[in-house]
């Protein structure tokens, strides 16, 4: 009789884990189906927007505003994710030619390698309704126009959105209507600080070579060799959703006199100093909105 209630159990036992078993067999998978690959989306066409207020307008480690404050603004058209693009930028400008802005005009392609971006392109400076400056002794101290055309390169390496490094270099065949060529080469460094997300540190260390004068500019002066110089910032910003505020040292190893020779600061002329101030030490302080109109929905992949 024990035998068989034995038998019983071990039936039963066997029965239920066939049953359990076969259950299981029904249950979807822990693991599951693999996902379905997507495909990544792209933004055929966007718009970028810029529009900056800053203390004084520094290019370079010059002051283009005579160290008064500017007011800039852009609009860049994107295309295939940024991958080619055109733009025009204007800021306020005050120079010894007297034009009421500068504005340029640029495009080039910006493709991405993973970490790697290279942005090659060309940018186009333009300042309307110049006046050669003349003074009363009836000497040429500018060309009539200063508009000129650069060629750039740049490279850049983004470590994790951590440190971003890059390398860059500029040239024109004819810098500011002179009829000299400047080449202009620099490295940069970004480095996004751990403890305030939107808080970074920056700098750039760049030299420019620039070369001679056309004499066929200026009738009254002769050719001139015009003195290369480095130059170099540093600086803190923050950004906060479309808000950037920078706050930059500039500063070059040009002397006074030097200074004078690239830029004909009409004090140097007037005084009779020939010398200027507008390549000095300066610390500028920048507010910054940008927006692209894929952020706000407009033009953003579907």
């Amino acid at each position: 009789m024990a035998f068989k209630i034995s038998g019983l159990l071990t039936g039963l036992a066997l029965s239920t884990a066939l049953a359990a078993s076969a259950l299981a067999s029904d249950l979807p998978s822990r693991k599951g189906a693999p996902p379905v690959p997507v495909a990544p989306s792209i933004t055929w066409f966007d718009i970028a927007v810029s529009v900056k207020g800053m203390t004084d307008y520094n290019f370079r480690g010059i002051s283009q505003t005579d160290r008064k404050p500017a007011i800039q603004g852009g609009a860049e058209l994107q295309f295939y994710d940024n991958l080619v693009y055109a733009g025009v930028y204007a800021s306020n400008v005050d120079l010894a030619t007297s034009p009421p802005a500068e504005i340029d005009f640029y495009g080039g392609i910006r493709p991405k390698f993973g970490p790697v971006t290279v942005d090659v392109g060309v940018w186009q400076y333009y300042y309307p309704s110049e006046k050669q400056y003349i003074d009363t002794a009836g000497v040429y101290w500018t060309p009539k126009n200063t508009d000129y055309t650069e060629v750039y390169g740049k490279l850049s390496y983004n470590f994790e959105d951590k440190l971003i490094l890059g390398a860059n270099v500029f040239y024109a065949w004819d810098w500011l209507g002179t009829g000299a060529s400047g080449t202009y080469a620099s490295v940069t460094a970004k480095y996004n600080l751990p403890f305030l997300e939107g808080l970074s540190v920056s700098g750039e260390f760049g030299h420019y070579w620039l070369g001679t004068t056309n004499l066929a500019i200026w009738s009254t002066v002769p050719p001139t060799n015009l003195p290369d110089y480095a130059y170099w910032n540093a600086g803190l910003s923050y950004t906060w959703k479309n808000l950037t505020a920078d706050v930059r040292y500039h500063d070059t190893n040009l002397s006074k006199s030097d200074c004078f020779l690239l830029t004909a600061d009409p004090r140097g002329i007037v005084s009779g100093s020939g010398r200027s101030k507008w390549c000095n030490p300066t610390v500028v302080a920048t507010l910054s909105f940008d927006i692209t109109a894929s952020s706000v929905g407009i033009f953003a992949p579907k």
